[in-house]
């Protein structure tokens, strides 16, 4: 199995990006897929999930009015749109999968991609 993340890079505050996740050794509806964030020295942060099966999205708070996470099934890959972004913004990006039900820990994830830096400049 392997989650291969892709699309960060650095951006001006206000700006956007897409991050890209694509999976490999299984098969991506059928799991829930997520994403994290990490900064140096601290937790893994929840971000947005979207449940298996076509289920619902799920999302930190405070970044649903500015994240959203979809999934192509025929690429076998699952997306992040971060819009508005802000220096706090600024780690990074894990894609993860699992088919736990604890959805918002990052214990509960089986697979884990490898990380793509998400940088955001004031």
């Amino acid at each position: 199995v392997q989650l291969q993340a892709s699309g960060g890079g650095s951006v001006q505050a206000g700006g956007s990006l897409r991050l890209s996740c694509t999976a490999s050794g299984l098969t991506l509806n059928a799991y829930h897929m997520a994403w994290f964030r990490q900064i140096p020295g601290e937790e893994r942060e929840f971000v947005a999930a979207l449940l298996r099966n076509g289920g619902n999205e799920v999302y930190k708070d405070s970044l649903k009015d500015r994240f959203t996470i979809s999934r192509d099934n025929a690429k076998n890959t699952v997306y992040v749109q971060m819009s508005s972004l802000k220096p706090d913004d600024t780690a990074t990006y894990y894609c993860a999968a699992t088919k736990g039900s604890w959805v918002r820990l990052a214990s509960t994830y089986e697979h884990w991609g490898q990380g793509t830096l998400v940088t955001v400049s004031s």
